[in-house]
């Protein structure tokens, strides 16, 4: 019978930096996930918050409106699936698309800040259950994983997430200052 041989000096230094090279970042996106947000910035005045948030998934932009003007836009990752049209189940990594109203905010995400989509609607719902299956829920606009802003100018490349809307740490401030609870969201194709 054969017998393994037992892994020498050098294997073992080997097996224990590769342990830690795959358990650290796994550690690391777990402790920021539930410890690395931080503080919310302040809300702008009435004065200064929008009316309206624009999502284009074609040019990948969020554009954020004040009496129909556009007062900033900024470049956005989607869901992974979301060239294959609107969300219609959970799962599918796709970006819904209609008109919705940011309806909660969560300043304690695992993602950098988080304001609350109101899909599915009714419509959504109906949709979902007449095929046998849910719709899905948790739709965000938010900022990059916590702890890993810094790879956002990666990050912001490809579209990367479950169907959410993501920008920068940055933008995401300037989202959440300025986007009060209850503003329309139109999501365009």
């Amino acid at each position: 019978m054969h017998r393994l041989k037992r892994p020498g000096r050098v294997g073992r230094y080997l097996l224990i930096f590769f342990t830690l090279l795959v358990l650290c970042p796994l550690a690391y996106s777990w402790l920021m996930a539930r410890f690395g947000y931080g503080a919310p910035p302040a809300q702008h005045t009435a004065a200064e918050q929008v009316d309206q948030v624009l999502i284009r998934k074609a040019s990948r932009t969020l554009s954020l409106l004040k009496d129909n003007r556009v007062v900033a836009s900024y470049p956005i990752a989607l869901g992974g699936a979301a060239d294959g049209g609107a969300k219609t189940r959970e799962g599918d990594r796709k970006t819904p698309e209609g008109d919705y109203t940011i309806d909660w905010r969560n300043s304690r995400s695992k993602y950098f800040l988080s304001l609350h989509i109101s899909y599915p609607d009714a419509d959504d719902i109906a949709q979902a259950k007449a095929g046998g299956y849910s719709p899905g829920s948790h739709i965000m606009i938010h900022g990059q994983p916590n702890g890993w802003g810094w790879l956002a100018p990666l990050l912001q490349r490809m579209d990367w997430t479950d169907g959410c809307i993501a920008v920068t740490n940055a933008e995401m401030q300037d989202v959440w200052s300025r986007v009060p609870a209850g503003t329309p969201v139109r999501i365009e194709p």
